[in-house]
């Protein structure tokens, strides 16, 4: 794939947060959304170019073309239209990829540019002030679809098990889950009955089907959820993918409480 990050800040986290939200949204898969989005950590006031608080977001695609369409749309609709939001280049060497290259031109002839240490930089007129971006970030080669399954007695357990592995890799840098809250519950196979289709329920790993296809499960299991990752490296995804197995194998057969009621956490490989 192709990968590239952003940064956005804000006045305060909550707001960077709300356009980092905002722009990472609908981004799980490129089978349907265009890429493959979400939020890889928060930004210190001392780690971003205008010294406010931030959240870098990874982005990753098919192609260079698709990568660069889907990052300066969801910019121009959810950093540019978020109050006091500013968007800054994530990596600095590559294949360029507009920021606000094209999102000045909102200014209708009132934007200015300035440029700092090689970079340009575009100030926007906005109801609120500025909107500051600059030109470019830019494109590197990535690596996307990384995953393991996760087998469970139950589904209170698996998601429990998946919990505690997301938590683990949202500790390593250069990834992104970008399933909701990193999980993915229909995973899916190559193909389908149904011509129209490209992908479709991965009925060997569905529990309701053990009886009526060529199930990969045993007896006992009764709930199967996914962790997909996408990095920068494959270095990135194998670090990832190491601490989530790890985490996950560490609950062991603890026990857990699902409302009111303890369960047994049983993590089968």
């Amino acid at each position: 794939m192709k990968g590239t990050r952003a940064l956005i800040t804000a006045q305060n986290l909550e707001w960077a947060y709300h356009s980092a939200r905002a722009m990472t949204g609908f981004a799980t898969s490129v089978i349907a959304c265009g890429c493959e989005a979400g939020i890889e950590r928060e930004l210190s006031p001392e780690e971003t170019p205008d010294g406010r608080p931030g959240v870098s977001v990874l982005f990753f695609a098919m192609g260079g073309k698709a990568l660069a369409k889907q990052v300066e749309t969801r910019a121009g609709q959810c950093v540019l239209t978020s109050p006091t939001s500013a968007l800054f280049a994530g990596i600095e060497e590559g294949k360029p990829v507009p920021l606000g290259k094209n999102l000045r031109f909102f200014g209708d002839g009132f934007q200015i540019s300035k440029k700092i240490g090689g970079k340009r930089y575009w100030r926007v007129p906005v109801m609120d002030g500025e909107f500051l971006t600059e030109e470019f970030t830019y494109q590197v080669g990535a690596v996307g679809g990384g995953n393991f399954l996760i087998l469970a007695e139950s589904q209170p357990q698996a998601l429990a098990a998946c919990e505690a592995a997301v938590a683990a890799m949202k500790q390593v840098p250069n990834v992104i889950m970008p399933f909701p809250g990193g999980v993915v519950r229909s995973g899916s196979k190559v193909g389908s009955k149904y011509k129209a289709l490209n992908a479709s329920t991965n009925d060997a790993f569905c529990p309701t089907l053990k009886g009526v296809t060529k199930s990969q499960l045993s007896p006992e299991i009764e709930s199967v959820m996914e962790i997909v990752i996408d990095g920068l490296t494959e270095e990135d995804n194998r670090r990832a993918m190491r601490a989530g197995i790890e985490a996950a194998c560490a609950l062991g057969r603890k026990t857990v409480f699902v409302g009111s009621a303890p369960a047994t956490t049983a993590v089968n490989w």
